[in-house]
C-alpha cells in the first residue's frame, strides 16, 4: 500500500549531504519535513525547522563513553558533538522506520555521527534501512545482521531520514528512488 505523501513525515536535522537531500525530495513529494536542530548549528535545510531548547537537548543526552564503547570508537566530549547527537535522538525517537545513507562498517556500525542514529533504531527496535554508498546498495538490520534489501518502500507515516554529509551520486539516486517506489 502506497502511503499518502500528505499524510507523512519526515524527521531529520536539516545537515548538508544525505539530510538536505532527504529534505529536498520530501518537499518534492509534498511529505511534511520536521529537522531538528539548536541554537548555533549550521544547517541547509530551514522548512519544517525545530530548535531544540537546552532542557529539551537534556533529554536526549546520552553518556559520550557509551556511545562510544557502543559504536567501537571515540566520541569528542566536545559540546557541538554532544548536541548533534542529541539532535539525532530526536530524529529517530520521532521516526517509526529509519533511512540511512553511509556506510556501514566491518563490526556492523555506521561510520561517522550517523552510526549513534542507526544504533539507536537498533536499540529501539524499529525498522532500520541503510544504503551503503561503498557497497552500492541497501541494507535491513534484521535479527543481529544487515541483509540485502532490493528496494524498500517506506511503510510508515512518521520516517526517519538522515545519514553522511558526504552524499556521493549513489546515496542521491537511492533517496530519490526511495521516495519515488514509496509515494
Amino acid at each position: 500500500m502506497t502511503l499518502n505523501a500528505k499524510d507523512t513525515i519526515l524527521y531529520s536535522g536539516g545537515a548538508g549531504g544525505a539530510e538536505a537531500e532527504f529534505g529536498a525530495k520530501a518537499e518534492k513529494y509534498g511529505v511534511a519535513e520536521v529537522n531538528f536542530t539548536f541554537e548555533g548549528h549550521q544547517i541547509v535545510r530551514t522548512r519544517g525547522l525545530r530548535v531544540l531548547t537546552k532542557e529539551e537537548l537534556q533529554r536526549g543526552d546520552v553518556s559520550m563513553t557509551y556511545v562510544s564503547r557502543l559504536l567501537n570508537r571515540t566520541y569528542s566530549n566536545a559540546p557541538i558533538m554532544r548536541k548533534v547527537l542529541q539532535t539525532i535522538w530526536y530524529q529517530v525517537n520521532n521516526g517509526m522506520e529509519v533511512y540511512v545513507i553511509g556506510s556501514i562498517q566491518e563490526d556492523n556500525t555506521v561510520k561517522g555521527g550517523t552510526g549513534w542514529g542507526a544504533e539507536f533504531a537498533k536499540l529501539c527496535n524499529k525498522p532500520l534501512f541503510v544504503f551503503d554508498q561503498v557497497k552500492n546498495g541497501w541494507f535491513k538490520w534484521s535479527q543481529n545482521q544487515w541483509l540485502p534489501e532490493t528496494a524498500p518502500v517506506i511503510g510508515h507515516n512518521h520516517f526517519t531520514g538522515t545519514g553522511t554529509r558526504f552524499l556521493e551520486t549513489s546515496g542521491r539516486q537511492a533517496i530519490a528512488e526511495l521516495f519515488a517506489r514509496s509515494f
